[in-house]
């Protein structure tokens, strides 16, 4: 297993399937290549200080370690998102949540692509900017 580095990556996968965790939520995308699995782990500074995001951060690389390599799919890339209920969340517990997200993302379609909202026909802006502007001057204008 190798580690995903690069932003790009992070963000490709961002766009894949998701299975949520009390403590992560597991990302997942099917690549094209032979290339082996590889992971990423992310937390964000809303949970905790630089210490606690390092902690769980840790938590969640030990939860990869120990997990057989064989629930995860070949040519792929995952991303373990942490929660703060990782810190104290009980670990055993952590890694059955782990082979559970896993089990939900095998099961998910493998065409799963998440597709933007539509917009409705009154939010849905056809004109040309002048038409736009003009809109708006007579929109800001005060009835006498």
């Amino acid at each position: 297993m190798d580690r995903l580095r690069q932003r790009a990556d992070f963000l490709a996968v961002a766009n894949g399937q998701r299975a949520n965790s009390a403590g992560f939520v597991l990302q997942g995308r099917r690549r094209d290549d032979d290339g082996p699995i590889r992971i990423g782990f992310t937390v964000t500074k809303k949970n905790g200080t630089a210490t606690e995001r390092n902690r769980i951060r840790r938590r969640l690389r030990e939860l990869v370690k120990r997990l057989d390599v064989i629930s995860m799919r070949p040519h792929s890339d995952y991303v373990l998102v942490g929660r703060r209920t990782a810190l104290y969340r009980d670990f055993a517990t952590m890694l059955d949540d782990l082979r559970s997200a896993l089990d939900r993302l095998e099961r998910q379609p493998k065409d799963h692509v998440m597709k933007p909202s539509k917009a409705s026909p009154s939010e849905v802006d056809t004109g040309s900017p002048q038409e736009t502007a003009s809109k708006d001057s007579r929109a800001s204008r005060k009835p006498n």
